[in-house]
């Protein structure tokens, strides 16, 4: 028996009923005429009712508050949407990147011009034994030709259906047929006969009244044509002057199968579910001369997982190891992966010419081509506002990658070149044609002079700031060295380029080792404002080697094969390793390649272009022909003493000699007069701010001294005594030890 319903007004059907039943003007009698009701959104009210039920299991006794974890949707307009993400897709440039460089495209027109030298000549040389073979075949060409008319003429492709009319015993068709077959023969034949009749006329008249050439020349044609006639399709006629290697095309499969053979747990996961874990945002395309592929790995995993084992997934590929270059995207998500695969090993791939090997100049205000990435498209370098440091394991072309720095500085006739090259072997040693400075050795002698050019170099600082202060402002916009200012012979601000090789053997020194890296880490935060570039290569890239100062802040590095973390982080830079920048992966294969860091946006994977030492001196000559003509040969090339500042460490006694005995702190101005009193010939134009100079490297800073002169305190630069006696201490301290 069916029970009355009585509404229960605390239920929340029966709100909900009443609710909708009063939006729809249906209020149900049983509802008071002035309830205070209020217009309810129903769509929100049902879906926190959903809420509720879920979140208390059903039981309104558990009721809690409703935690939302998701916020809603916002209601964007589709348009404007779809304009946002037009806006931040990344374009696509109109003309490829090697279409708009001079340096490819010469590139790309040699290699042309050289492929279609060598298949012209290597067919050329073989053109007797093409004759030959022609010859050979002529007779089977003529009895296919002979054969060939005659069954025209016969009207031999109607044969089987005439045949097929007799099986059948159809006499009318057979009878149409045979009709049919004999007028083509009869107008076949014709054309034959006149065919024929101008044949033997034209032989005639060939050999009546045209030159013996002639005649031979119709007689080579037609032994070629009926040649080509007699070949066979087993039997090419032409060799092929250059055979193509065929490689697998790279497709998505390859790639993931590659991906599941690298025990990663994560990537075995998402494959376990069909792959679709492992996204490519972008289509697998031809990439010069191999494939690239885009690829979002699975979540969890990094670019840098895949990079770690690069030589299996080389063994997924089924490709060479020095084809196979995985790098992280490093403006996109740490699980975004770059895959280029080569057609061919990478140290294997015939290197391209120096641009610069045979004719031009150079400029260091302009990118000089220094190697080739994997693509092999020209990689540039822009010296001028930079420093370089090169780091390697030996004999993985180090020296060959600095000689090619070495050279392009040398193309620039406007530059000045110190040249040290620390390991006596002589590697650098066509520098002296052009070099205002030189050594080789790793003797105490050669280290010396190398400091010496060094401390030259570090004096040069402040006579260059000294002059771009003098300047007008408007010639010296940035504060820095420009083209036109080092274009001005009298303000002496042309490019000045220090180059050390085996940099080790220099900072390691006993001796003189802690004087040249202070030197040197000044010149390298202070010079490439004032056109100094200082160039280092060192095979023992740790911290005794190659101080922490100088590793730092150089702007442009390239380190090619070492074996661990750390020599690695120490060229590169800190967290190099961690970031996927690994020149402990390279091969011993991969001679004078490497990573480049600072000389574009992004990391490169180069092989320096390779220039032997007889080319090397070729290119040297060229480069001091150039500044014979532009009259900026000097120092050693010219036959002259070359400019180097002797030991400073002088400068200590010499302070202690003329300091007032009862003067703890002295200006600077009032030493300068009395070292100058002492020493004219050295100290006798000195400036104050060449003593702080002259000091500097012994960490000695002039402080603010004053004096009371007239009544009046007069503040003005000077220095400690206490300072000079303690660099004094731990100078001599240095030489016992």
């Amino acid at each position: 028996m069916n029970q009355p319903h009585n509404p229960d007004p605390n239920s929340e059907d029966d709100l909900f009923a009443r609710l909708e039943a009063d939006l729809n003007n249906d209020v149900p009698t049983d509802t008071p005429p002035d309830s205070g009701a209020s217009v309810v959104d129903l769509e929100k009210a049902r879906t926190d009712r959903t809420l509720h039920a879920v979140d208390t299991g059903g039981n309104d006794s558990e009721a809690g508050p409703s935690v939302y974890v998701d916020a809603p949707a916002p209601k964007t307009d589709a348009i404007s949407e779809r304009w946002a993400t037009a806006r931040a897709a990344k374009r696509r440039p109109i003309i490829p990147a090697w279409a708009r460089s001079k340096t490819e495209l010469l590139t790309g027109a040699s290699w042309l011009g050289e492929h279609v030298a060598h298949t012209a000549g290597y067919h050329a040389v073989r053109s007797p034994l093409y004759g030959a073979k022609l010859a050979a075949r002529a007779p089977r060409g003529t009895a296919r030709l002979v054969g060939g008319v005659y069954r025209w003429v016969s009207d031999a492709e109607s044969r089987p259906v005439r045949a097929a009319a007799v099986r059948r015993e159809d006499v009318e068709q057979y009878l149409v047929l045979s009709r049919s077959r004999d007028a083509r023969v009869r107008a076949r034949g014709a054309v034959l006969l006149l065919a024929s009749l101008l044949g033997v006329a034209f032989v005639a008249v060939l050999l009546v009244a045209t030159p013996g050439w002639t005649q031979l020349a119709v007689a080579a044609a037609l032994t070629m044509v009926l040649g080509a006639a007699g070949g066979q399709a087993d039997a090419p006629l032409i060799d092929r002057a250059v055979v193509a290697t065929k490689v697998q095309r790279l497709t998505s499969d390859i790639v993931i199968r590659a991906l599941g053979a690298m025990s990663l747990a994560e990537v075995n996961k998402a494959l376990a579910k069909g792959g679709s874990g492992i996204k490519f945002p972008a289509p697998i395309t031809r990439d010069g001369p191999g494939w690239r592929a885009d690829i979002d790995l699975p979540y969890g995993v990094t670019a840098i997982d895949i990079i770690e084992k690069r030589d299996r997934l080389a063994s997924g590929l089924r490709r060479p190891l020095g084809c196979v270059w995985p790098e992280p995207v490093h403006d996109q998500h740490a699980g975004r992966l770059m895959l280029w695969v080569g057609d061919q090993d990478m140290s294997q791939a015939k290197p391209p010419a120096w641009p610069l090997a045979k004719t031009g100049a150079a400029s260091l205000f302009k990118p000089v081509p220094f190697g080739t990435d994997q693509r092999g498209r020209s990689v540039e370098m822009l010296l001028m506002f930079a420093n370089v440091l090169i780091g390697a394991m030996p004999r993985f072309g180090k020296t060959f990658a600095l000689r090619v720095l070495m050279l392009a500085a040398a193309l620039d006739p406007t530059a000045e070149l110190h040249v040290w090259e620390l390991k006596g072997t002589g590697d650098l040693e066509d520098a002296e044609k052009v070099a205002a400075d030189y050594g080789s050795g790793a003797d105490d002698d050669t280290i010396e002079a190398a400091l010496g050019s060094i401390r030259y170099v570090y004096k040069e600082l402040e006579r260059r700031a000294s002059v771009l202060r003098s300047l007008p402002k408007e010639r010296r916009p940035e504060n820095k060295v420009t083209p036109e200012l080092a274009a001005d012979k009298k303000l002496g601000l042309h490019p000045l380029v220090l180059i050390v090789d085996e940099c080790q053997e220099l900072f390691s020194h006993a001796e003189f080792g802690k004087e040249a890296g202070e030197l040197c880490e000044g010149i390298i935060k202070r010079g490439p404002a004032m056109g100094v570039i200082l160039m280092l290569a060192t095979q023992r890239p740790d911290v005794k080697s190659l101080p922490s100062g100088v590793s730092a802040n150089v702007g442009i590095r390239f380190c090619l094969r070492v074996m661990g973390q750390t020599e690695n982080d120490m060229v590169l830079g800190t967290s190099s390793y961690k970031n996927g920048l690994r020149a402990t992966t390279f091969t011993a294969n991969d001679k004078g390649i490497g990573y480049l860091v600072g000389a574009a946006t992004d990391a490169q994977i180069v092989r320096s272009y390779y220039i032997d030492g007889p080319a090397a001196g070729h290119i040297m000559d060229r480069a001091r022909a150039q500044r014979i003509a532009a009259g900026t040969l000097t120092g050693v090339a010219a036959g002259q003493a070359p400019e180097r500042e002797q030991n400073t460490s002088s400068i200590l006694d010499d302070l202690i000699a003329v300091w007032p005995a009862t003067e703890p702190r002295v200006w600077s101005e009032t030493l300068v007069a009395a070292l100058g009193a002492l020493n004219a010939e050295r100290y006798g134009d000195w400036k104050p701010e060449q003593l702080a100079s002259a000091v500097a490297p012994y960490g000695i800073a002039p402080d603010q001294i004053g004096r009371r002169i007239e009544g009046k305190t007069v503040n003005r630069r000077g220095l400690n005594r206490q300072d000079i006696l303690d660099a004094v201490t731990k100078r001599d301290s240095g030489r016992a030890a």
